[in-house]
């Protein structure tokens, strides 16, 4: 892409598909605007350029015109076939490798929504070993021993697969603050790809300061048998609950 052309990338503050894309284009050290919406409330404009109405959205301006790409995966593949700095292993045996383990992250965070939306506590339990599951075949899939040349998926190399993995961690880190539901038990390698994510500065400023509570607030308020967990632990409802009448 030319230096004149401008990247926009519509987001919401707490979906972890936008994050991916964030994470690519800090990687890449590529300028961008990102703008928020309210999907609760989405605004004409942009309901006239997503066709499934969801985030996130690249909006590309080129020489005065605009082209719009949607869906996360996409807006992937976009930005290492226009931009420097790939993301993607140059083998195409291992890239297919690398696109299909984001697929799979992609069902990891389906499972995710299921688990933090499970409506009694049964259901809470089986998506939570569900996930612990699906994490299992990650850490298969890790290379260890003292051939492990670094805590990423490939190794010392920093890959897409770290970039969808990256919001995947942060829900965890998230969970963890509610209780510890032994969801990464006994997976080392999962634990210090985890580990590492967190500290990656393109994948902690992939999101506002203020999202922990951000999401904390969205998983209280659905209703679920998670939102009773959060409403026992929570010290100002405890402290009300032991006031007298």
């Amino acid at each position: 892409m030319k230096p004149a052309d401008t990247l926009v990338l519509v987001s919401h503050p707490l979906c972890p598909y936008v994050q991916r894309a964030a994470i690519s284009l800090a990687e890449k050290g590529v300028p961008f605007e990102r703008i928020d919406i309210d999907l609760a409330d989405k605004p004409d404009w942009f309901k006239a350029i997503s066709p499934l109405g969801k985030v996130p959205l690249l909006r590309v301006r080129q020489n005065g015109d605009e082209t719009t790409i949607f869906e996360s995966a996409v807006i992937l593949e976009f930005l290492e076939e226009t931009q420097a700095n790939p993301l993607h292993p140059a083998d195409p045996y291992a890239r297919a490798r690398h696109r299909a383990w984001i697929e799979y992250g992609s069902a990891i965070l389906n499972t995710i929504g299921r688990f933090y939306s499970a409506p009694s506590e049964a259901g809470f339990l089986a998506e939570a070993s569900a996930l612990s599951a699906m994490f299992d075949r990650v850490e298969a899939e890790l290379p260890g021993g003292a051939g492990r040349s670094g805590p990423w998926f490939a190794g010392s190399r920093f890959s897409l697969v770290d970039a969808v993995y990256g919001p995947v961690f942060r829900y965890l880190d998230a969970f963890d603050r509610i209780g510890d539901f032994g969801i990464l038990d006994g997976k080392p390698l999962v634990q210090a790809w985890r580990s590492a994510s967190s500290d990656r500065p393109s994948i902690r400023q992939a999101v506002a300061p203020d999202y922990p509570q951000r999401l904390h607030a969205f998983l209280q308020a659905k209703g679920s048998f998670l939102s009773s967990l959060i409403r026992q632990g929570d010290p100002a409802i405890e402290l009300r609950q032991a006031q007298p009448a």
